[in-house]
């Protein structure tokens, strides 16, 4: 039978329900700005009739470049009510790099706020701007959005070296939200602080599921200690973000404040990442356990976010627990599942998944050959749960950011004074990663700060190499083929 339209929702029906329902409870609120569900669905529609307007209709892209803000919110929602997918833009990124991402998904239009204008306009190209701050023109829209439509557009570092565009649905934002509560209990009134970039899915996923299920989100501009620990003083908070670098300096703010916290029911990120001490302070701290996540952009809080570390419980392995609403088969070269014990890729199935790579259909054939999607996150299943093996695309996690060195050996193989390079992770207590490049060049000349120089041009500085190696080229380790070993190198580089 065909589905029938009465079986479908879509993210802006559920959060105009949610106004319908509870018009006077807050929303989303800002230092700057706050709304009401009701206000909050009526400025949506105004923003809706104006990007209308403009001949922005089902499918068409618009490219966001803007701070975190709730203005970026109610663009997001009113794209969602067109049947626009909204692309956030990762404004940490070089001119060049931000160029090719707006390039890569031909918008009809650029936003960005004033902070960003001079920045996007140059990588807007011959695209318009508009102020993000101006969209208003009010009028009637009506919803054409459809569960399948892209919401979402979030840009994903490259094993080549050029950022992907991953293209989540209306269909995986509402099977997200609902796996996240399910695993972490948390309850409708529980809000959500977003001060991740809301270019990266902690920024934006997280607060879009908090409105569709009817509690209030506080956005912030950046990680700030003091201001979360306001939040945390004003509402219960279902699950509170944190990367390795923040955890840290918000623990000092809690000890010297004490304050006097609603609830929180989980707090944290991939626990492999953080110093044990780390974990169990800010769990005490918060009364919160620490959430033993592993996800992606392309998957969500899935496939491996179903554990929850205790305060005071003792961890000696760090083992995943499987989402809900999630199928997992950890698989080997053979394309065949793995004993237990041994390890294996994670291949990934369920309605959590994004629907492919915006304009790369050979990404996607390679990715999602024999109907999962292979995440190149490397696993082996134990008597406790998921252990991390490792990554078969090799992946720096660096203060929460993604790189993969093909983005920075592309810009340093260009340069004539390079005649190999490599880079590879190396443990920081700051950091969790950081991302070392390791070089033979052609002439003693090119010094560090050269090679950073060289980086930074190209680049996010986030991306740049925090430490240079130089060596001879013929003391890079390799196989029969040629190939350079990475984790030699990186052994090399740890020792």
């Amino acid at each position: 039978m065909t589905p029938q339209v009465a079986a479908q929702t879509t993210v802006y029906r559920l959060v105009a329900m949610r106004a319908k329902a509870s018009p006077d409870a807050p929303a989303v609120r800002s230092r700057v700005l706050s709304y009401t569900y009701a206000q909050l669905i009526a400025q949506v529609d105004r923003v809706a009739a104006d990007l209308a307007t403009r001949g922005i209709g089902r499918g068409d892209r618009i490219a966001v470049i803007s701070e975190n803000r709730v203005e970026y919110t109610v663009l997001q929602l009113a794209a969602a009510k067109l049947g626009v997918i909204c692309a956030c833009q990762n404004w940490r990124l070089a001119a060049k790099e931000a160029a090719y991402c707006v390039r890569l998904i031909e918008p009809s239009l650029v936003v960005a706020s004033e902070r960003f204008h001079a920045y996007a306009t140059e990588a807007a190209g011959e695209t318009p701007v508009a102020a993000i701050d101006t969209l208003d023109a009010g009028g009637a829209t009506d919803c054409v959005a459809e569960p399948e439509d892209g919401l979402f557009i979030i840009y994903t570092s490259g094993t080549t070296g050029l950022p992907k565009a991953a293209v989540i649905s209306h269909r995986a934002q509402i099977a997200r939200m609902s796996a996240l509560r399910l695993d972490l209990g948390i309850l409708p009134g529980d809000g959500y602080i977003s001060w991740a970039p809301m270019f990266h899915m902690g920024g934006t996923e997280h607060l879009i599921s908090t409105l569709m299920s009817g509690a209030s989100g506080v956005v912030i501009d950046g990680f700030d200690a003091d201001a979360i620990i306001d939040a945390l003083e004003a509402q219960p908070i279902g699950w509170l973000l944190l990367v390795p670098a923040t955890i840290a300096p918000l623990v000092a703010r809690l000890r010297e404040r004490r304050p006097g916290i609603k609830s929180v029911r989980a707090v944290g990120c991939m626990a492999d990442l953080v110093p044990r001490t780390e974990i169990e302070e800010i769990s005490t701290l918060l009364d919160a356990p620490f959430l033993n996540s592993f996800g992606a952009t392309e998957t969500g809080m899935p496939p491996l976010s179903g554990d929850l570390i205790r305060p005071g419980q003792d961890r000696d392995v760090l083992a995943k627990r499987l989402s809900i609403l999630t199928e997992l088969r950890l698989v080997g070269p053979d394309g065949k599942d793995v004993q237990d014990g041994d390890p294996g890729e994670a291949w990934v199935r369920g309605p959590t998944l994004f629907s492919g790579y915006w304009n790369n259909p050979e990404a996607n054939a390679k990715d999602f050959a024999d109907g999962w999607f292979h995440m190149g996150d490397m696993f082996r299943k134990t008597a406790r749960g998921y252990a991390f093996a490792g990554r078969s695309k090799y992946l720096i996690k660096t203060g929460g950011e993604n790189v993969y060195p093909a983005e920075i050996e592309r810009v340093l193989l260009a340069d004539p004074r390079v005649s190999d390079a490599i880079v590879v992770k190396k443990p920081d207590a700051h950091w969790g990663e950081m991302p070392v490049a390791v070089i033979a060049r052609n002439t003693p000349d090119l010094q560090a700060d050269d090679v950073l120089a060289i980086c930074r041009a190209e680049i996010a500085g986030y991306k740049c190499p925090r430490e240079v190696v130089f060596v001879a080229i013929e003391d890079l380790p390799r196989n029969v083929s040629g190939k350079i070993l990475r984790e030699q190198v990186e052994a090399l580089v740890a020792g």
